[in-house]
């Protein structure tokens, strides 16, 4: 059997004098993420711009990550650049549709200020989520989604103004 050669980087790290002082600044000063941390440490330990730059193997090691998030991080700074490497990505597409919109929200906040059902004091949100669907105005949604929607506004009957927006106080003359 032949030793393993080292591979030939395909994605090799080159920092400005810049970049690593902005990296070393970020690693000593200040609160930031853990991920972030990583990904600064990554990168000064692989730069070759003062030489060598250490292997993906070692950084591994040394950081107690694994051998992909190395070579994420480096793929990320020669494809997308030295910012993209520390901030974080947020995607549209991954989030959650709401489940209310503007009007079927009116109409929450509507059926929930009304008179609510025979043999009941008040409105609870167990009988809001079972009366949204069965009024149409949802497919479906839980308890918890329904008093955060309500939370948001001040519709709620023990709130004084009971209205969208807080009420000012008139001056004294």
């Amino acid at each position: 059997m032949t030793a393993k050669q080292p591979a030939v980087k395909k994605y090799v790290v080159k920092l400005s004098d810049g970049e690593r002082e902005q990296l070393n600044t970020l690693i000593h000063r200040g609160k930031h993420r853990a991920g972030q941390l990583v990904k600064a440490r990554i990168l000064l330990k692989a730069d070759a711009s003062e030489g060598g730059g250490w292997s993906d193997s070692e950084i591994a090691a040394a950081l107690d990550i694994s051998l992909n998030t190395v070579a994420r991080t480096r793929q990320q700074l020669v494809e997308e650049g030295f910012e993209s490497v520390l901030t974080r990505k947020h995607s549209a597409a991954s989030a959650r549709p709401r489940i209310f919109d503007g009007a079927s929200e009116a109409k929450l906040i509507a059926l929930a200020c009304s008179d609510p059902p025979r043999g009941r004091a008040r409105w609870t949100l167990k009988l809001l989520e079972s009366a949204v669907v069965e009024l149409h105005i949802v497919d479906r949604a839980s308890d918890n989604t329904i008093g955060r929607t309500l939370k948001k506004t001040f519709s709620s009957r023990t709130f004084r103004s009971n209205g969208s927006s807080r009420q000012t106080p008139t001056p004294l003359s």
